[in-house]
């Protein structure tokens, strides 16, 4: 079981994980490059030189299909977004309430951005025009449903070659459609659950999201939203399908908002003792005019949609492009894992394309749809080691249960192992261990020297003798099982005895004698 989940038991009603947000990106996979785009142009009788003439004219077909489209459904066309810097879901969603969508095609819009793309260019070498790489602007449409299986999404598709396409969905959307297809009760606000009335079966729904036939339910949007792909394209090319982001929540529901009051304050003092601070974001509700409305230029990044005020907290340590964050809304506290940059995981797969001819190995996770469960196993694992940090928050054992094994050296194998020192020469090295980042993807001795160069703890050493430093100190911490190897890499993870001392150590350090002698008493 959860650790969190024991720790808090008689105060959450339920737990529930899975994929919140999940933007899933196409390709054409020969067409990403230049050689492959001009035999691609030769195929289909269009020489270099006509290219962007020929380009224009599919775009002109595209927009004219998707505004019929639009017409069809809506009653209204393509409606242009002069600014790409506006919220494109914010706009749906008043489209929706304005005209009481319930489900099936909100409308269409279109807005001028950023694309990848090729131009034509005379080639002296070659001797006529060739196709090259560039960033340019172009059309993009944006097609916005109510869907009745995945709720509210969205599709994005450039009107330009190559024709890359992203749609994104939300999973906490996609429970809400099933719970409501199997009449089972619940009280959604904003894309969280603050009661759901049956927790088993509401996980149950979002396991099955993660082994969903993903080639057909993606491609399912194509006939509405690229229905000249056939033309365009030919009947020989399909999109490659990547999981561009996701977001994996965990939500520990719990029976008042009050109770989690003393949680939240428990969390800012331990951010504040490890020196993760600049970590924090408090909120209050809404930032509010004279008026009392809602501020025009609230970042909708970081503040809550709840109309009642409430005394909000969020915490968020990145790591390369990889983050998990933490914060809550009414009575519910959501842990989440977002995943820009898989490659930082390694796990065991084949190599691509050699599916049956070579054993397994531990490889980078892709991108790609087949590393989906295993992606989402990598995301839960992160989101349990840092609740198991968060629950060292509220452990009631007497520090001498923790101190008394790791206090006193030891033998093991015939070797000695010597106590730690932990106010002494061992505090700094602790201390820096106990940064919640490192329960995203683990540490390595390399990220360690980068943080202990400066303290006292490096004895002003060179970066070699720093190394051989951590190193043996690594195995001291591995020996006392404060810390644990990743299998087949040079990473290093907490145990949960040493999430406990380090949590412990940092709040002892922080405390006043009389606060602890309060403690005690």
């Amino acid at each position: 079981m959860d650790t969190f989940v024991q720790r808090f038991a008689g105060k959450i009603k339920g737990v529930i994980t899975g994929f919140d947000r999940i933007v899933f990106k196409g390709c054409l996979r020969p067409l990403m490059f230049a050689d492959g785009a001009m035999a691609f142009l030769r195929s289909r009788g269009v020489l270099n030189k006509n290219y962007k003439a020929w380009v224009m004219e599919q775009s002109e077909t595209l927009a004219t299909q998707a505004d019929r489209y639009a017409h069809s459904i809506c009653g209204r066309g393509v409606v242009p977004i002069p600014s790409c810097h506006e919220r494109k879901e914010k706009i749906a969603h008043d489209r929706q309430r304005e005209l009481g969508v319930e489900h099936g095609l909100i409308g269409v819009w279109s807005c001028v951005e950023s694309c990848s793309t090729f131009r034509a260019a005379y080639d002296a070498q070659a001797g006529f025009p060739q196709l090259r790489p560039i960033y340019s602007r172009c059309k993009h449409l944006y097609f916005y449903y109510d869907h009745a299986d995945y709720g509210f999404m969205s599709v994005r598709l450039q009107t330009w070659f190559p024709y890359g396409i992203q749609i994104a969905i939300n999973g906490r959307e996609w429970l809400r459609r099933a719970l409501a297809k199997q009449k089972i009760p619940f009280v959604l606000h904003d894309n969280k659950f603050l009661h759901i009335a049956d927790y088993p079966r509401a996980q149950q729904l979002l396991d099955t999201q993660i082994n969903a036939r993903w080639l057909p339910l993606l491609g399912g949007f194509l006939p509405q939203t690229f229905p000249a792909m056939n033309k365009t394209l030919g009947p020989h090319l399909n999109y490659y399908w990547t999981l561009w982001q996701s977001e994996w929540a965990t939500d520990y529901i719990f029976a008042a908002p009050d109770d989690l009051k003393p949680l939240l304050d428990a969390l800012l003092r331990h951010a504040l003792i490890t020196g993760t601070g600049d970590r924090v974001l408090r909120y209050f509700g809404r930032p509010v005019n004279a008026a009392g409305q809602p501020h025009p230029l609230a970042n909708p990044e970081v503040l809550t949609r709840a109309n009642a005020w409430h005394d909000g907290v969020r915490i968020r340590h990145w790591v390369d492009q990889n983050s998990v964050k933490l914060y809550n809304e009414h009575n519910v506290l959501r842990v989440e894992m977002t995943m820009n940059n898989p490659a930082m995981f390694r796990v065991f797969r084949r190599p691509e394309g050699r599916r049956n001819s070579i054993r397994k190995k531990r490889m980078p996770l892709r991108k790609g749809i087949a590393d989906i469960t295993i992606r989402a196993q990598v995301a839960n694992d992160v989101n349990r080691r840092f609740m198991g940090q968060m629950a060292t928050l509220k452990d009631d054992r007497p520090m001498r249960d923790v101190l008394t094994d790791i206090s006193q050296p030891s033998l093991q194998n015939g070797r000695r192992i010597r106590a730690l020192d932990l106010t002494g020469k061992d505090r700094e090295l602790l201390l820096a261990l106990a940064d919640p980042q490192y329960a995203v993807a683990g540490f390595t001795n390399k990220q360690l020297r980068r943080k202990l160069c400066a303290s006292p703890w490096a004895k002003g050493g060179t970066d070699q003798q720093l190394s051989a430093r951590v190193s043996r100190h690594l195995r001291l911490l591995r020996d006392h099982g404060l810390i644990r190897k990743l299998p087949c890499q040079r990473k290093y993870l907490l145990t949960a005895q040493g999430q406990l001392l380090t949590t412990a150590l940092n709040a002892i350090l922080a405390a006043s004698t009389q606060q602890l002698l309060d403690i005690a008493a």
